[in-house]
């Protein structure tokens, strides 16, 4: 590709491909994303593939919530079973309080 050995312009931004340029165009494999360049020396046209801002900002919101439930999911597991703890070693100290 001329634009991994010379310089470029940018001239479409990162966007998603469709089905048909999926198909056709082989940088759209990897990402699912492209954007058109044009190469300085050669003066060729041609698509790189590219990662959406947006898409990675998504993932990222993605993961934080994610992470967010399991740390609340486990917390809420830990009270639980402190409760229970607590509660076994309560009985204890009554039933030995009773045998008295």
């Amino acid at each position: 590709p001329c634009w991994r050995v010379e310089q470029f312009v940018v001239a479409q931004e990162c966007t998603r491909c469709s089905g048909f340029e999926t198909k056709t165009i082989p940088a759209c494999g990897s990402t699912g994303f492209i954007e058109r360049i044009n190469c300085a020396s050669s003066h060729r046209d041609e698509y790189k593939s590219c990662r959406s801002a947006a898409l990675e900002a998504q993932r990222f919101w993605r993961f934080v919530g994610s992470a967010l439930g399991v740390a609340v999911a486990a917390a809420a597991l830990v009270v639980l079973r402190q409760r229970v703890l607590d509660r076994r070693a309560l009985e204890k100290v009554r039933k030995q309080i009773e045998s008295i």
